[in-house]
């Protein structure tokens, strides 16, 4: 089972994406900011990261760049709000693979996940 790591500061949007991850048989991991991102990226190595982009303790793009140097090949979706542009392109350019606006359409983020790991 594909595990999807969900890294948002607001908890409805981790149990919302978890939910719907779940239901598509997805084993789901969260984390509240960009460093609890980092560090259960090393210690579970998911399949996926769904990351929002504007988090406190440190933002998305960071921690982004941060698990990009420990693993070359892990796949980032960036979660951003409509008019964050430049920190999407930021992000594009950081290594992401992928990204959705929030809020968010469950097709896009299931077609965004299916995309990058069946």
């Amino acid at each position: 089972m594909p595990t999807v790591l969900v890294v948002d500061d607001a908890a409805f949007m981790r149990m919302r994406a978890g939910k719907l991850l779940a239901q598509h048989g997805y084993q789901v991991l969260e984390a509240e900011n960009g460093l609890d991102a980092l560090n259960m990226y090393m210690q579970h190595k998911p399949d996926l990261v769904l990351m929002d982009i504007t988090m406190p303790v440190m933002d998305g793009i960071t921690a982004l760049k941060e698990i990009r140097q420990a693993d070359p090949q892990a796949k980032v979706v960036m979660l951003s709000a409509m008019g964050q542009q430049a920190m999407v392109i930021e992000s594009i350019k950081a290594g992401a693979r992928d990204f959705v606006v929030k809020p968010y359409d469950p097709g896009n983020v299931m077609a965004s996940v299916r995309k990058l790991i069946g």
